[in-house]
């Protein structure tokens, strides 16, 4: 797990590039649809907005979390987009505020948090460090479809060594979601960073191995991609099968991306026409 500090430094960088994203839209374009069904830009927001109340609320109030916890579980299926959908109906300028004091609001109550204090979420309880990861896991990835829908190609940075890690770490949680059982032996992930250095996760004599661009893998674990359209290379049929179904977040599994819709960089296959939908975000299911 990273330094808390340095996670929540690069949680704020890649929430400040987002927002310029969409600090100049016109309220028209607010409502642009994006790769997730039925989501606009401002639902995009919207749900980052949503989440992080719902993870300063987990912080501060531990009781009034459960209770919304409690209304999550009994509508699994309905409680992210009925979060979205109340946020996106906000003119644009209000949601925007929303977003930015709620983000702000989370980074203080996490930086002002005990090392070992451990909070209540919809999956295991996580730590200040792991909550900002999710929150830069989720903010990466939502940002990716506001990217994709206003046609600007972001440069991948080191802060997606956070997202890379947090999808390793849900290897297990990808299979025993859908009902299979997890692969016993861990995994030896390699990925090229960036700038071209080495992050490698899991021990170097594991005989189930995926190499390749953090970006793809990112990309994949995310669900922003499909697995034929990235570099990975996988040895080992669990580590072929986990490509197949990886996901870095809690909750259902979701649909992901048809082939051919959309290519990560180095990717072999060309790309295709409209993306499909994609899966709604929600924090990673694993703490350190």
């Amino acid at each position: 797990m990273s330094d808390p500090v340095v996670v929540l430094d690069d949680l704020r960088d890649e929430s400040g590039e987002l927002d310029r994203l969409v600090s100049e839209l016109s309220a028209e374009r607010w409502g642009a649809p994006t790769p997730a069904p039925s989501w606009t830009l401002a639902h995009q927001i919207a749900h980052l907005a949503w989440t992080d109340r719902a993870a300063l609320l987990a912080i501060t109030d531990a009781e009034a979390f459960a209770v919304e916890a409690g209304k999550a579980l009994a509508a699994p299926d309905r409680f992210v987009d009925e979060g979205a959908e109340e946020g996106a109906k906000l003119p644009p300028a209000e949601l925007l505020g929303r977003w930015r004091e709620g983000r702000e609001r989370l980074q203080a109550a996490l930086r002002a948090a005990p090392p070992s204090a451990r909070f209540p979420w919809y999956g295991p309880p996580m730590s200040a460090s792991a909550m900002a990861t999710a929150r830069l896991m989720e903010t990466w990835a939502h940002g990716q479809d506001v990217a994709d829908t206003l046609g600007v190609v972001r440069a991948p940075t080191a802060r997606l060594r956070h997202v890379a890690w947090i999808g390793h770490r849900a290897r297990d949680y990808a299979f025993l979601v859908r009902g299979l059982p997890a692969p016993a032996e861990p995994f030896r992930v390699e990925l090229r960073a960036p700038d071209g250095a080495l992050w490698a996760y899991g021990p170097e004599s594991a005989g189930q191995k995926v190499t390749g661009p953090a970006l793809d893998f990112c990309l994949l674990v995310t669900q922003r991609v499909h697995r034929d359209d990235t570099a990975l290379v996988a040895t080992g049929p669990d580590a072929e099968h986990w490509l197949t179904i990886a996901q870095a977040f809690a909750g259902p599994a979701g649909p992901g991306r048809a082939p051919g819709a959309v290519r990560a960089p180095g990717a072999a296959r060309p790309p295709g026409a409209d993306r499909p939908p994609a899966a709604h975000q929600t924090p990673a299911p694993e703490d350190a």
